[in-house]
């Protein structure tokens, strides 16, 4: 059974992953109105991530015995200055969403939660996949952003991303 603590802290991850997928598809909004359809791809594929991430929370709790509880998820920014700007914005989403991450684990290890700690581990080493992701679309778009012709490959190698749903354990 999981503790009302852990369960009070996982049910605001689960709301805190859900913005995420929320103001990545915003993210995505602003791609696609700007006739950036390889960059809106990229951030419908990080909502995806985010939506599994929510996901894998809501089990984990219903398979301790626990509730989930949802709640009002914030609107999300709807503009930006340009790519940069987004990219940016996603890195900076990322490195707060590590700091809820490691805070999970830190509760975790307070509560003496073993089960806890191990699943929080997969989000742990994803944070590393999802922060390297951003970093190096920040990179690229630094690299690109004056050369009109440049940025267009780079939305095209955006668009080739694709969701890969976490393989479940046992499988």
């Amino acid at each position: 059974m999981i503790n009302t603590k852990l369960q009070d802290a996982i049910n605001k991850q689960i709301n805190a992953e859900i913005y995420s997928a929320y103001l990545y598809l915003s993210m995505r909004a602003y791609f696609a109105s700007n006739d950036l359809p390889g960059f809106a791809n990229w951030m419908y594929v990080q909502a995806l991530e985010e939506f599994t991430h929510a996901d894998k929370f809501y089990n984990h709790i219903i398979s301790r015995g626990g509730k989930v509880k949802l709640t009002a998820i914030d609107a999300p920014e709807t503009n930006w200055k340009d790519a940069l700007a987004v990219a940016e914005n996603v890195l900076s989403h990322e490195q707060k969403v590590t700091g809820l991450i490691n805070d999970l684990v830190n509760l975790a290890t307070d509560e003496k939660d073993h089960a806890a700690k191990s699943f929080l581990q997969w989000f742990v080493d994803e944070q590393v996949e999802e922060e390297s992701n951003a970093m190096e679309m920040v990179r690229k778009i630094k690299m690109v952003k004056n050369d009109p012709g440049a940025m267009f490959m780079l939305d095209k190698e955006a668009g080739a991303r694709v969701f890969v749903p976490p393989i479940a354990k046992g499988a």
